[in-house]
């Protein structure tokens, strides 16, 4: 039976070749089979159909245009290898409003995948299109994304067209997913304290790097709202900029949100195989290693069957 790999374990592995495929080698013929009651959810995931689909153009006012493509083919081949069940793709912002390739994905899918939306409080329409996407795509749109971390692109805290997006997302259903720097943390809590029956959930820790300490400590303490998930996504590796070590933060986030507030996210993208993706999944394993076998599989599919409906 496979083992699940101890954080100790991962980082011998990773101070041997890094965190790609060659850092983790894992048979083919694998099954995992002791996961196999304790689905692998992936909860943060982009696709982009790249530069030279022109079905799927980006948005002008987008970000970033990534040329290269990710795509829900690509996605479901490397989820099969690496045994993850579902995931779900997190529509990105050089798509801004539009949502024809996510929905593209969707179909790809078939099931194994589900999808975020990105649509901004105070423009035209925007409730209007959320509500025709979320009844388009009956059961597969799970949350509204909401970015905070640019300054000319910051949401309108604190006037009624932030409120009534979320109202509107939180009628649907929909989760609210947070992308934000820790700054920024004050201008949401009072809708996460209004709304406290509509889930909440923090990307990419918080962005702990992206702030001091003490601006992310505001987003610790989120965990006070019963509402509130964190997302284990996004781990920053201690070589890169800024060479802080993340393992304690991860750790007092663990304890803070315990076992059924936290998800798994990320470790695929373009340039993927089976071996780096279920390496990325081990990685977030050896930051809750300290968790019995079966708050783990909470940790990294059970949470998110229960939240997003994966059947």
């Amino acid at each position: 039976m496979t083992q699940p790999i101890s954080r100790r374990g991962f980082l011998k592995i990773a101070s041997q070749g890094g965190c790609g495929a060659a850092a983790l080698t894992l048979s083919p013929a694998s099954s995992f089979a002791a996961e196999s009651r304790s689905p692998i959810v992936d909860t943060h995931v982009h696709c982009f159909a790249g530069t030279a689909d022109k079905r799927f153009p980006y948005h002008k006012g987008g970000a970033y245009q990534p040329e290269k493509a990710s795509t829900p083919e690509d996605l479901l081949d490397c989820m099969k290898q690496a045994g993850v069940d579902f995931t779900v793709i997190v529509h990105p912002e050089p798509y801004q409003d539009d949502h024809r390739y996510l929905e593209h994905c969707l179909e790809v899918g078939k099931g194994k995948l589900k999808g975020t939306c990105l649509f901004f409080a105070g423009r035209p329409n925007s409730i209007r299109d959320m509500i025709a996407l979320v009844k388009r795509q009956l059961g597969k749109i799970v949350t509204l994304r909401v970015h905070a971390y640019a300054p000319e692109r910051l949401p309108p805290f604190g006037k009624p067209e932030l409120r009534e997006l979320w109202k509107a997302a939180s009628d649907l259903g929909l989760a609210i997913q947070l992308h934000f720097e820790p700054r920024y943390a004050p201008g949401f809590e009072p809708l996460i304290h209004e709304f406290s029956k509509t889930r909440v959930i923090i990307d990419h820790l918080g962005r702990p790097l992206q702030g001091t300490p003490e601006e992310h400590d505001r987003v610790v303490k989120w965990s006070r709202f019963e509402n509130t998930v964190m997302k284990l996504s996004s781990i920053p590796l201690t070589r890169t900029y800024p060479h802080r070590d993340v393992e304690p933060i991860i750790y007092t986030l663990v304890k803070s949100f315990g076992p059924d507030r936290l998800f798994y996210g990320g470790g695929w993208g373009e340039g993927s195989t089976g071996e780096s993706y279920r390496a990325g999944v081990e990685r977030v394993r050896s930051f809750v290693s300290d968790l019995s076998a079966a708050d783990q599989a909470k940790v990294l599919g059970g949470n998110a069957v229960k939240l997003f409906g994966f059947v």
